[in-house]
């Protein structure tokens, strides 16, 4: 192991560390309240955006067209490391431009952030999976890909149980049957939904919208692509991949 490696090492040690770490009391503060926004949030509001996050994991489990770049092969790690931060700067620039530009333009523009966010998240998690090698026409590696999304995006209870579906992922992946299994999307939805709506339901008032909209796209994109980047350490550096 090079000495960029051990590097990458220790940062994803304390990355483990603070997903396996139990809930504290400003999480469970901070979901409480979330719990309270979400029972004044309109149920069509809801529904909007359970249907968006539906079709999305239905698009990445039971597809992979979405997936153009080819897995990476034969690469250095630290190669491979250099250009995902490289996408990770990208996509976040992109997401804080983009949610600026919505964030100003009031309610309606504000609700049309969630699927495109979504979409460059998605996108970002694709481009990540092909550097680190990662053959997304094999479902069980889509599977991942949503565990990545999904353990970004949840509430502190509900991340220590997707971090411990992630551990060991290449031998569980060898017990998953050959079909697409059943997710659970409601669950999923709601998960990812509660973790956005503080910083993200700012973004629909006026005046405040446009820095409120830049500031949390910014921080949601790069969370996700720091998360990516030690979900798939998690497995090379322990010799599952590559």
């Amino acid at each position: 192991m090079n000495r960029y490696e051990q590097i990458a090492l220790a940062e994803l040690r304390r990355w483990q560390f603070e997903m396996q770490r139990p809930p504290g009391f400003f999480n469970r503060l901070s979901k409480k309240t979330q719990d309270k926004i979400n029972a004044l949030i309109p149920d069509k509001i809801h529904k909007g955006i359970t249907v968006v996050i539906r079709q999305m994991i239905r698009a990445v489990l039971f597809g992979a067209k979405h997936t153009t770049a080819k897995p990476l092969k034969e690469a250095a790690f630290i190669l491979r490391e250099q250009t995902v931060k490289e996408k990770i700067k990208f996509y976040r620039n992109t997401a804080a431009v983009e949610g600026g530009v919505t964030g100003a333009g009031g309610l309606l523009m504000g609700l049309a952030d969630f699927p495109l966010l979504l979409a460059l998240k998605l996108k970002l998690l694709y481009e990540i999976a092909s550097l680190y090698g990662i053959d997304l026409e094999d479902y069980r590696e889509r599977v991942y890909l949503l565990h990545i999304f999904e353990l970004a995006f949840s509430s502190a209870q509900h991340r220590n149980a997707v971090y411990r579906k992630m551990e060991d992922w290449d031998t569980k992946m060898k017990e998953m049957p050959v079909a697409v299994a059943d997710f659970d999307w409601r669950r999923f939805q709601q998960e990812y939904r509660d973790y956005i709506d503080l910083a993200k339901m700012a973004q629909l008032l006026p005046v405040i919208g446009a820095p409120v909209g830049f500031i949390a796209n910014y921080g949601l994109v790069k969370k996700l692509g720091i998360t990516a980047m030690n979900a798939y350490r998690m497995r090379i550096l322990s010799g599952g991949i590559v």
